[in-house]
């Protein structure tokens, strides 16, 4: 798939305006605070899910605007298609195709883009949040029904959670916590054989990126970290089953914490380079081999999962990386539809046969 034309209202700083891709590599330059990424936090709000940035909608309106509206029109699925997000009084409307939509989730399958940012760059050693967080918005753009497992999932744990910490004040309500446990069991095990099959994809693309990334001299592989002991091969109701037997065994632990112990809210899956924990042993450079690794590895196997490649968004990401690791980047990426935020000085060197564009206070110079 790819972009063929983004419109933004209110959005961000951006001045209200209409870009016009070419299929190929898009350059958005400038000095830094201008609206370089806004641009880029645009085009990913149409994957179904919520910015790469900001933690509340409401911080992407322009200050001292009511409500922001982005449309875009793409390639995708044989034909082009075109969508909308408006956000106004606190809520999202959708529309595609001149039909609205329940939410933005409807866009995933049709539209799909990967990001590269430079807090991808730190994957490897952050904490497991980071890592999950990485994996359900892989699996999120792979299915819709990734997305309301994961809605289900997390609304079903802060119902347990509330009553285990009810369940302090009121012991007598320990006997209902029994209710939640099956629920919670069904829709974890469903996301725990979602994660474990596609790290096990990821795992083979990334390995043969890293290899040749590293001069064939180093060898990546992802494993699953599951606080239920769930691995490669398990059924769901051989995962259902150890999931509650933890569930189970951590009640106790529980009851102290007022939280929930066990499940994929609680995973992690680690990364190995030559046999050895790459966030305790890896270099920087292996660190950001490996995350290029990994970012490539997505974009192949989303694009295998859908049939569509999707867009390469990448914020300010060469400046993180060697002239090494920039060269295999640019040339791995070569067939897909790019968005590169840049500096000034780093124009002529990425641009080749694309197209640029000046962003200067927030307004496109095309």
């Amino acid at each position: 798939m790819y972009v063929k034309g983004l419109q933004f209202q209110n959005f961000r700083n951006l001045s209200d305006d209409c870009i016009k891709p070419c299929e190929g590599i898009n350059v958005i330059y400038g000095n830094n605070a201008q609206g370089k990424t806004n641009i880029l936090e645009a085009l990913w709000l149409f994957c179904g899910g919520h910015s790469f940035r900001a933690s509340r909608e409401n911080e992407l309106v322009k200050y001292g605007e009511k409500f922001y509206k982005l449309k875009v029109k793409f390639f995708s699925q044989d034909r082009e298609q075109d969508a909308e997000i408006i956000f106004n009084g606190g809520k999202r409307e959708v529309v595609i195709n001149g039909v609205k939509k329940a939410s933005s989730t409807a866009l995933i399958g049709r539209y799909t883009a990967v990001i590269f940012s430079p807090e991808d760059m730190t994957l490897v050693k952050r904490g497991p949040s980071a890592r999950r967080r990485f994996i359900d918005s892989a699996i999120c753009r792979e299915k819709f029904q990734n997305a309301v497992l994961l809605a289900k999932y997390n609304q079903t744990l802060n119902q347990r959670n509330a009553l285990l910490k009810d369940i302090f004040r009121h012991p007598e309500l320990k006997k209902t916590l029994d209710i939640w446990d099956d629920t919670l069991c069904d829709l974890g095990a469903a996301i725990i054989l979602q994660r474990l099959s596609y790290i096990e994809k990821l795992s083979k693309k990334a390995r043969e990126y890293h290899f040749g990334i590293s001069d064939n001299t180093e060898e990546l592989s992802l494993s699953y970290i599951s606080t239920c002991a769930a691995e490669n091969g398990d059924s769901k109701s051989e995962i259902f089953e150890k999931l509650k037997k933890s569930l189970h065994e951590s009640k106790s632990e529980d009851f102290r914490s007022g939280y929930t112990n066990v499940g994929p809210h609680r995973d992690d899956f680690d990364i190995i380079i030559n046999d050895r924990k790459a966030k305790i042993f890896a270099s920087q450079g292996q660190q950001r081999s490996a995350v290029l690794s990994l970012k490539l590895a997505e974009a192949q196997v989303l694009s295998e999962l859908t049939g569509e490649n999707p867009v390469i968004l990448l914020d300010d990401v060469l400046s993180e990386l060697d002239r090494k690791r920039q060269d295999f980047l640019l040339n791995k990426i070569n067939g897909y539809q790019v968005f590169i935020t840049c500096c000034d000085f780093e124009v002529n060197n990425l641009l080749g046969e694309g197209k640029k564009f000046l962003i200067q206070n927030g307004e496109v110079k095309q």
